[in-house]
């Protein structure tokens, strides 16, 4: 069995999978041209895709027992880490803003909410939840949140609208409160995939995660915890089919059956990347994804600063023109190689795998000089 250092390799390989199918499913080479399984559902239902954003708040709460573990026992004050935990969290959040603003910095239009945002508060609830909470505690906790958020969404009625319906988006609590509450730009001009409500059942994603990250931590041997964190999984998986029936799989409401099916394809991804890095040691042939892992906010944040040079027919700074080439480098691509016959689809995505490789350029130096950036 190898050493708790080594076993991190596993956790960086999948964490940086999902980094890599983000960049890949953000950056096609046209949004006309896209292959269905890389589109999110409009609505209800499900696709290979929206496993990928679930997957990494599960590592976050993985990640939260490997790390504050070692911190904690090694005698490190609750306040102190009461600190980091926060100030990580404040640093998260104001990457996920900039990212946004970036690189007009049109603050007149700022969107509050987002993917960095919401891995900021799942990391800093789930943090504390670990801090402060027993393993017990923590499974009752997810309980109550999976519960009172499906009893609210799914049956107490919306002031103006009435009994939720569920089968559009403008009829539930969480378009009603992301409309109320929630300041600035909305992703869907009224209501926000990364809203104010559906918060809520993401930080239980990441309280499936810290359960995962205490299987990592057991003294199991490695066999044991492949087994536990595979029963964890198809458990989860069977509880989300079944519960699907009563709130409908949606990754824009984050529902009960989404949390619950996403947590167990998460916890089976994990024993999967424990079977192959660990098991038959083969963990070596995937640096190409673990140089994503170890710096997966820094990945992703160079994969959103490149878009203005790659998609972009110009440069704006300051919300002033710099230079105006035309045409933007993704479109010029798919001129170019469609010329030669190639499907619009297979060039949207290849431009995509192309993206990867330019975000992975500065992802392999840092790696390869070990240089991890810790927000």
């Amino acid at each position: 069995m190898k050493s708790k250092s080594e076993r991190l390799i596993s956790v960086d390989i999948l964490r940086g999978l999902t980094i890599i199918f983000m960049i890949i499913v953000n950056d096609p080479g046209s949004w006309s041209h896209v292959y269905a399984p890389l589109l999110h559902a409009e609505w209800n239902g499900i696709t290979p895709t929206d496993y990928i954003f679930p997957t990494f708040l599960f590592i976050v709460g993985v990640s939260i027992v490997l790390s504050l573990s070692k911190k904690k026992d090694g005698g490190l004050a609750k306040n102190i880490l009461l600190k980091k935990i926060i100030w990580r969290s404040i640093k998260i959040y104001l990457v996920g803003l900039f990212l946004w603003l970036w690189p007009d910095f049109d603050f007149e239009n700022i969107r509050w909410a987002g993917v960095l945002q919401r891995i900021s508060l799942v990391y800093l609830f789930c943090a504390l939840i670990f801090l402060y909470l027993n393993l017990r505690s923590q499974i009752i906790f997810l309980f109550l949140i999976l519960v009172f958020y499906t009893i609210i969404m799914c049956f107490i009625p919306v002031p103006g609208i009435g009994y939720p319906d569920l089968s559009v988006p403008e009829k539930n609590w969480a378009h009603y409160i992301d409309t109320l509450l929630l300041p600035g730009v909305m992703w869907e001009d009224t209501w926000d995939p990364e809203g104010i409500l559906t918060t809520l059942p993401s930080i239980g994603t990441g309280i499936l995660g810290l359960i995962g990250g205490y299987i990592l931590t057991s003294k199991s041997d490695l066999i044991k915890k492949m087994l536990h964190l595979s029963l964890f999984g198809f458990v989860l998986f069977f509880l989300g089919d079944i519960s699907q029936y009563v709130f409908p799989l949606n990754k824009n409401l984050w529902s009960t059956s989404f949390t619950l099916l996403v947590g167990g394809i998460s916890s089976l991804s994990l024993c999967f990347c424990l079977y192959i890095c660990d098991y038959l040691n083969l963990g070596d042939r995937f640096k190409f994804a673990q140089s994503f892992g170890v710096n997966s906010i820094f990945s992703y944040m160079m994969a959103g600063m490149l878009t203005f040079l790659f998609y972009d027919n110009k440069i704006v700074i300051f919300q002033n023109t710099l230079f105006d080439w035309g045409i933007g480098l993704n479109q010029l691509f798919i001129n170019v190689f469609s010329e030669i016959g190639l499907p619009l689809k297979l060039l949207s995505f290849l431009f995509a795998v192309f993206y990867v490789i330019i975000v992975w350029i500065p992802t392999s130096y840092l790696f390869k000089r070990k240089i991890f950036i810790k927000l």
